[in-house]
């Protein structure tokens, strides 16, 4: 009992304070009550030695490293939070380690393949208009289901204005991302019928139309996990492993392409929203990759 009520007051502190996206406070609270439940909700009294076995225990599952990392810090918040608040006299996360992280080069949609998930769409307007903004805008999954109909370019009788749309990222930031030609024609396609897809009940209605993917959900707008279903499906169709074909993948096709068709690092960051540039940097490994495989091919002394 006493685990939840710090929890929540940690949470409410985080939002009212530091301003945390709703995804941030949801992760938050997914690692510190996973930490609660192997610890038997004695969390706000751990100490070292049982924090170390827990994160033992993260390793054991099997968890990725950076997933551990990821509990550990939301940890090491809280017991600061803990401390700042008199309700501890010590943090036993200060001598804790993350496990090491190494940066996993993404596994990309070849153009090829990218064009063969666009064609499976067929006939479904939502679902072609999602995948074009995912690969031809790179949002994150987040950024695109949350999408405002006020955020879309201006329209004037049907015709595009502008190009960019308004994306709030991670921490509330906002930043203009352009749209391509296919990115604005699936986008006035799916206008055109969207409003069949609204709600007809007015409560839910009045917390859909404001988004541009609505649903009767009680966010009123498409969820991420249904929109990883979409893709899992559609991957199917165009031939492709289900595992290959997820949000994330496209925003990785859509910075991976980038970088191949002659954009910079620097326009490449500030188009997908990266903090650090050192977060864009992975994607110039795998073009290395294929710089190695053409020089195995090309190169007369090679092999």
């Amino acid at each position: 009992m006493q685990d939840a009520i710090r929890i929540e007051a940690f949470l409410e502190m985080m939002s009212a304070e530091r301003g945390a996206a709703q995804n941030t406070l949801d992760a938050y609270a997914r690692d510190l009550l996973d930490a609660s439940q192997f610890l038997r909700g004695k969390l706000v009294t751990a100490n070292p030695h049982q924090l170390s076995k827990w994160l033992q225990n993260l390793s054991d599952q099997g968890l990725a490293a950076s997933t551990a990392a990821r509990r550990l810090s939301a940890a090491k918040r809280f017991f600061k939070f803990l401390f700042e608040e008199g309700d501890r006299k010590d943090n036993p996360t200060s001598l804790l380690d993350a496990p090491k992280t190494g940066r996993d080069i993404p596994d990309v949609l070849s153009r090829e393949e990218m064009m063969a998930v666009i064609s499976a769409c067929g006939d479904d307007v939502r679902l072609r208009c999602l995948v074009e903004c995912l690969y031809g805008a790179g949002l994150r999954v987040s950024e695109l289901v949350s999408l405002r109909m006020g955020e879309l370019p201006r329209r004037k009788a049907g015709v595009w204005q502008t190009t960019d749309i308004i994306v709030r990222g991670k921490g509330g930031k906002e930043r203009l991302c352009p749209l391509g030609g296919p990115a604005l024609e699936a986008i006035s396609d799916w206008l055109e019928i969207r409003d069949e897809s609204l709600p007809k009940n007015s409560l839910a209605r009045g917390r859909a139309e404001k988004f541009v993917f609505p649903s009767r959900g009680k966010d009123g707008h498409l969820t991420r996990r249904r929109l990883g279903q979409m893709l899992e499906a559609l991957a199917l169709k165009a031939g492709l492993a289900p595992a290959r074909v997820h949000p994330h993948a496209l925003r990785h096709a859509y910075a991976t392409h980038l970088l191949q068709g002659g954009a910079d690092l620097r326009s490449v960051q500030t188009l997908l929203g990266h903090a650090d540039i050192s977060t864009t940097q992975i994607y110039t490994h795998v073009l290395t990759d294929e710089l190695a495989e053409l020089l195995e091919m090309a190169h007369p002394l090679a092999g």
